[in-house]
């Protein structure tokens, strides 16, 4: 990437940066060591503890700390990504500053650096107060301010917010994680914590056992949610085959509440298929999500009650958000590309 070799370091079973591997990692590249990339929190859930430590490390030996800000979602207002050692922090705008967070984006923000980097941010021809007066670099986008459409709802969410509303909001975010975390530990296994076992804004529940115990994944337990009226959080990421959870500040305790109540719902669900109350091959779970025109239809096929598949909690009769469709089959739309284009004859006039 850019001309230079990327070096992964592995990862404790905690999830923290594996300091040994890291240290061994700096040293064997340290003649040619440019950056080290880092999200803190990290993308499993923890504040990485020894993160000053690693970033003093990768100083000693020349290199520069390019910070991931996509997890500022619990930093703002109580910690800095400077403080800890951040040499460039890319702040995202989605989740953190008001900004949706659907389709992988958008990633737009800004980037902070640091003095000694000051004169290799971008600048602009016909904008050169958008820059630091000393900059060596050229335009990245045409756009000198960035997305004209997208930084001023930022911008106004900030301002209305002030500081220690802010602050508030981090604080709500770790704290719903947490809740939540704590509620679902047990009937399934949070994959990683800090040492006191609590997690940052966000945590991984660990379902790979439950392959191996009756043949139910993530993924069913995604599409399964949507029968509880839920879109599914993150999964199979960064762990294949886990589901990552991230509340964010912006639901209330009835809404975190429901969502971990339908979630231990379909644990029940699921320790039905390992004690053999449920068929393996064809249950609540297998066959979700059931759409409105699957229930309603004539013909039903499935060894389990419509009111099962449709109506699993009472509160589902009162508001219910319906599945468009039914149980479709995952990436093989992806892997299989059929062409749905004209044959090039129908162009002949």
């Amino acid at each position: 990437m850019c001309g230079m070799n990327i070096v992964v370091v592995k990862s404790d079973e905690q999830g923290n940066i594996d300091p040994v591997d890291f240290k061994a990692k700096v040293e064997e590249n340290s003649e040619n060591l440019a950056a080290l990339m880092v999200t803190y929190p990290s993308t499993y859930g923890v504040f990485e503890e020894g993160i000053k430590e690693i970033c003093a490390t990768i100083h000693e030996h020349g290199g520069q700390v390019y910070m991931d800000g996509a997890n500022m979602n619990a930093q703002v207002g109580i910690c800095r990504p400077g403080d800890i050692g951040a040499d460039v922090c890319h702040l995202n705008l989605h989740k953190t500053f008001c900004i949706p967070h659907g389709g992988g984006g958008p990633g737009v923000g800004p980037i902070g650096l640091a003095k000694q980097l000051a004169p290799f941010a971008p600048g602009h021809v016909l904008v050169p107060e958008c820059a630091p007066a000393d900059t060596q670099t050229g335009a990245v986008a045409g756009a000198p301010w960035g997305s004209a459409s997208i930084l001023p709802i930022s911008w106004m969410y900030n301002k209305m917010m002030g500081g220690d509303g802010l602050k508030e909001a981090t604080e709500a975010a770790i704290l719903s994680a947490n809740y939540m975390a704590t509620r679902l530990d047990g009937p399934y296994e949070v994959l990683y914590t800090g040492t006191n076992g609590r997690c940052a804004h966000e945590f991984i529940l660990d379902v790979r056992g439950f392959k191996a115990s009756c043949g139910i994944e993530a993924t069913h337990i995604a599409k399964r949610l949507q029968d509880y009226s839920f879109h599914a959080p993150t999964m199979s990421w960064p762990v294949t085959n886990t589901l990552m959870i991230e509340p964010t500040e912006s639901e209330s305790k009835v809404e975190l509440d429901r969502f971990v109540d339908a979630l231990l719902a379909i644990r029940e669900e699921i320790r039905g298929v390992e004690q053999g109350l449920l068929d393996a091959e064809s249950n609540v779970l297998t066959n979700a999500p059931h759409s409105m025109e699957v229930i309603a239809n004539d013909d039903w096929e499935f060894p389990y009650s419509r009111n099962s598949a449709a109506y699993p909690m009472p509160i589902l009769r009162e508001r219910k958000f319906w599945p468009s469709v039914g149980k479709l089959d995952d990436v093989y739309g992806d892997r299989n590309v059929v062409c749905t284009c004209p044959p090039l004859e129908s162009w002949v006039r």
